[in-house]
């Protein structure tokens, strides 16, 4: 199809920019010159992936090797996928508009559970075989690496090999014996062996899989030299770690529309139903002089007027204030807003709040997770009541007016008085705001509280728990709602539906591969999206294959089951997860890691936090 055809399509659909390419800071090489072509596919909307900061950093890091072109692929929305369809044409990258059929390498990165029908879509509109064992080839290598990949295994048919932690440096270093072996004539099964014992890296068809007859996994075995664990990635320096000085600068409106500068890695916090905060251990910052740095070419290589400080939780930056002290000095002149995200309300201040509020006022987010303090000690949240209302008092009395709360539904050992304490503490922080005599004249305050349903992750304390059930987690919310009694706290919450599909994926095992199979070739796709998502179509593939979903979701594990995931190794060790849960059920908090060590094994990587001096 030529560019004037490809264009006279893209007028027929909702948003032509999300496939037509030749953004500010895209890369364009002439392919003749490379030795390896990898296709970097974002399993969701272009808006959506193009807000991805690991996209971002990888995109820029391989494009910097001469013999690597890296392009973008993201996810065609409903309307485009019918006329490629209908057109025959394949899923391109948006760099060159070549079929990524072609390229050495398709690589998904996966941030959610609910976006592998999308992968599965992608190999088909690819025009290839959905699972690894049909495509005997060397190239193209389907490989896989993000947060879902601490629990591949419910797309362990379909993925070649999966990439654990973070991929700067392992990324790099399987391309380059790609490279070797695609040099030699090698094949794929020779190549995959040796893969595997490069640290970080997990090749699914390299591990046989034993199961007792309740369902429950009785034994993983490695053949053929495969590693019995797999450790993940880190960057253990983060100032000499690769970070980019320019994006690609979209056409369109993207979800996060701003320049993004990382703070850290990892979270000293603990909070028991967190997967981030246990799987990216340890703690890495980078010091302020590296962050203004960075933040600075970024801003000057994009012309974004807004830059986001990245981090599991800004405000637990130790350099934070010094930081921004240094950021003002070229943010203000230029009227560059900064925005910190992921604050926490036991360490935010006035003196925080002068400068975020120093160009321009953006919504202040807090997430006290729980609404009364036992439920908080159960999730070792370690904020108090006291807390809250102190950080509301500051942003009342700094000038805002509204404050959105995010809070979970379906917590362990979560009662009724847990719920009604959500929308109890909502009413008190209005009371609070008609209470302050410095309040803003003439402004009338507002709470939005925004609650989802807890989904039990792989290592994280609540591992273990069971989800509670459709029913269940609507009668709950039923109870939020009857709760409420003040019109100036405004709650929403997700469908259960989703959750529970969710939750049935984050801790599945490789059986669950034929009932996502199932799902897709009945039409399942975009499962996040509501307009989307079809809870009937997937319980006719659960029933069509013989598994009952809440047998992954809603049963309560065993501390001695062989979880599908117990064979990878993300640095935090089963035995501190047991302890935790153990101390989850006894309302017992745990210590943040620069107060004092609670080994959990993240020590092994000889970095970061477990390493200061506190």
């Amino acid at each position: 199809m030529n560019e004037k055809e490809f264009e006279k399509l893209l007028l027929s659909v909702q948003k032509p920019g999300r496939y037509s390419g030749g953004e500010l800071n895209s890369v364009v090489k002439d392919k003749e010159k490379v030795k390896i072509r990898f296709a970097f596919c974002f399993p969701d909307t272009y808006e959506i992936g193009m807000s991805h900061l690991g996209m971002k950093i990888l995109y820029s890091q391989f494009n910097e090797r001469e013999d690597i072109w890296c392009e973008r692929v993201f996810a065609p929305w409903v309307d485009f996928e019918v006329l490629m369809r209908e057109k025959g044409i394949p899923l391109f990258a948006l760099e060159s508009r070549d079929s990524i059929k072609d390229f050495d390498f398709i690589g998904f990165t996966l941030q959610y559970e609910l976006c592998y029908t999308n992968l599965l879509n992608m190999l088909d509109l690819a025009g290839l075989p959905l699972k690894s064992a049909d495509r005997p080839s060397l190239s193209p290598l389907v490989v896989a690496g993000g947060p879902c990949c601490c629990n591949p295994e419910p797309l362990a048919d379909f993925v070649d090999l999966f990439f654990l932690g973070e991929g700067e440096e392992v990324d790099l270093e399987v391309i380059d014996l790609y490279r070797e072996f695609k040099e030699k004539g090698a094949g794929k099964e020779e190549f995959l062996r040796a893969a595997a014992k490069i640290e970080g890296v997990y090749v699914p068809s390299l591990y046989d899989i034993e199961y007792f007859e309740d369902g429950r996994i009785k034994s993983v075995t490695p053949k053929d030299g495969a590693p019995a664990k797999i450790r993940k990635r880190i960057m253990r320096d983060m100032d000499s770690s690769y970070y980019p000085d320019r994006f690609v600068v979209p056409f369109i409106e993207i979800v996060h529309d701003r320049a993004v500068q990382e703070l850290f890695r990892g979270c000293i916090r603990g909070c028991r139903f967190c997967q981030a905060g246990f799987i990216y251990r340890p703690v890495r910052e980078k010091s302020a002089d590296t962050v203004n740095r960075q933040a600075k070419a970024l801003c000057e290589n994009t012309g974004y007027d807004e830059i986001s400080l990245s981090s599991l939780s800004t405000s637990d930056y130790t350099c934070l204030e010094p930081l921004l002290n240094k950021m003002l000095l070229w943010t203000e002149p230029q009227s560059i807003s900064l925005s910190l995200p992921s604050l926490r309300v036991d360490n935010f201040s006035a003196e925080l709040l002068g400068k975020i509020n120093h160009i321009r006022k953006s919504g202040l987010t807090f997430a006290p997770e729980a609404g009364t303090q036992r439920l908080r000690d159960v999730i070792n949240k370690n904020v108090t009541e006291e807390e809250i209302f102190r950080t509301c008092k500051t942003a009342f009395e700094g000038g805002y007016t509204a404050v959105k709360l995010y809070f979970m539904l379906g917590l362990p050992t979560e009662t009724d008085e847990d719920l009604k304490g959500i929308t109890d503490l909502g009413r008190r922080i209005i009371d609070l705001y008609y209470s302050l005599e410095n309040r803003p004249v003439g402004k009338s305050p507002s709470v939005s509280v925004s609650v989802s349903t807890f989904v039990p992750k792989p290592f994280t304390p609540f591992q273990f728990e069971p989800q509670i059930e459709k029913e269940e987690i609507e009668r709950r919310q039923n109870v939020l709602k009857y709760s409420n009694t003040c019109r100036k706290v405004n709650i929403s919450w997700h469908d259960s539906s989703v959750s529970f599909l969710e939750g049935a994926f984050a801790r599945g095992d490789r059986r669950l591969c034929a009932v996502l199979e199932a799902a897709f070739k009945k039409g399942c796709k975009f499962d996040g999206w509501n307009e989307c998502f079809n809870l009937q179509k997937w319980l006719e593939a659960f029933d069509e294959n013989g598994i009952d979903p809440l047998f992954y979701s809603a049963r309560k594990r065993d501390f001695d089951e062989i979880n599908p995931w117990d064979h990878l190794d993300f640095g935090v060790t089963k035995d501190f997860l047991i302890r935790e849960n153990k101390k989850a059920h006894s309302a017992k908090i745990t210590p943040n890691c620069r107060e004092k060590c609670a080994a959990c094994g993240a020590a092994c990587f000889g970095e970061g936090v477990c390493f200061e001096k506190r």
